[in-house]
């Protein structure tokens, strides 16, 4: 996938272009709704879908108090667009400077610096520009004028709640991998770096490896049935995500994961933890030994609960 800077790139795409315009965090089914609307768009006019975003998230500027825990970093938005066959995405940089930019004049660049725009794609209500002015109606207006068309997907409903970043947030924050499996299309997932640990697991029996987090939302502390993805291999594991207070390593949080019947080194390389099951919460335990033997039954633990949907395929 290309990945343009700078909306003076778009000129650049010979085809007819059709834009894809949002946050996106999470890239839930809402987004890929939308995106997916785009490349449909594109399709019929043998043009090419964008996909529009902003790097950072718009209310580190806005509201630097209020700044959402994020459900994607943007390296993790740009996977899931390639995912979805997105060829070009265009990463706006949003900071002051951009933030007090009119919506008509964000739209009037996007135009003159895209002499093939055919159209935009937005999602029901999504607002832009200084003080949020710029709607669909706005789109629509100097559409009809610079000859591009506007698309507005309506949201997408499950459950009778409309799927969003914040409700996948919510159910994330309480523990509820189910509903954010169903809203955002996959298991929850957190990427990350290997980097060497103190090798208590090891010591214990059940080597780990240890992730660097980024800014993504983290579900409660607990240990986790997890699948890891990692040099195109798809792992089982078992994940523990806290301070592990029986070691009293309790300055912060930690994902860690031990991947049954493994044995390689991953150090230095760039994993993804997904979150498939809540085992249990985390606890502190009265010695090493008692936590070793509770290891050792969430590892049967996991290994049944992998068995079991290997035989109901």
């Amino acid at each position: 996938m290309r990945i343009l800077d700078s909306i003076d790139e778009l000129g650049e795409i010979r085809d007819l272009v059709v834009l894809a315009a949002g946050v996106f965090d999470g890239v839930h089914l809402g987004h890929q709704a939308v995106l997916c609307t785009a490349q449909s768009a594109a399709r019929e006019i043998d043009g090419t879908a964008v996909a529009l975003t902003f790097d950072p998230h718009p209310a580190t500027v806005l509201r630097p108090s209020e700044v959402p825990q994020l459900l994607t970093s943007t390296e993790s938005k740009l996977h899931f667009f390639e995912k979805l066959g997105i060829e070009n995405t265009l990463v706006v940089r949003f900071d002051a400077n951009f933030a007090a930019t009119e919506a008509s004049d964000f739209t009037l660049q996007l135009t003159r610096s895209t002499p093939h725009l055919a159209g935009i794609c937005i999602g029901r209500g999504w607002m832009f520009g200084k003080n949020r002015s710029g709607s669909a109606t706005l789109l629509r207006e100097m559409g009809h004028e610079h000859g591009f068309f506007t698309n507005e997907v309506e949201p997408l409903e499950i459950g009778g709640a409309m799927v969003s970043s914040t409700l996948i947030r919510k159910a994330l924050l309480g523990g509820d991998l189910h509903t954010a499996a169903t809203m955002l299309g996959r298991n929850y997932s957190l990427p990350g770096v290997v980097l060497p640990g103190a090798q208590i697991g090891r010591k214990l029996g059940f080597p780990t490896a240890n992730l660097t987090l980024n800014n993504e939302l983290l579900p409660p502390n607990g240990v986790y049935i997890a699948r890891v993805d990692a040099s195109g291999q798809s792992l089982n594991g078992v994940a523990n995500l806290g301070t592990r207070p029986t070691l009293g390593d309790d300055s912060k949080r930690i994902l860690e994961v031990h991947i049954l019947n493994f044995s390689g080194d991953l150090y230095g390389q760039k994993i993804k933890v997904e979150f498939l099951e809540f085992l249990r919460p985390e606890i502190p335990f009265p010695n090493v030994d008692i936590l070793k033997n509770q290891i050792a039954r969430d590892v049967e633990k996991a290994r049944t609960w992998f068995a079991d949907k290997r035989s109901d395929r």
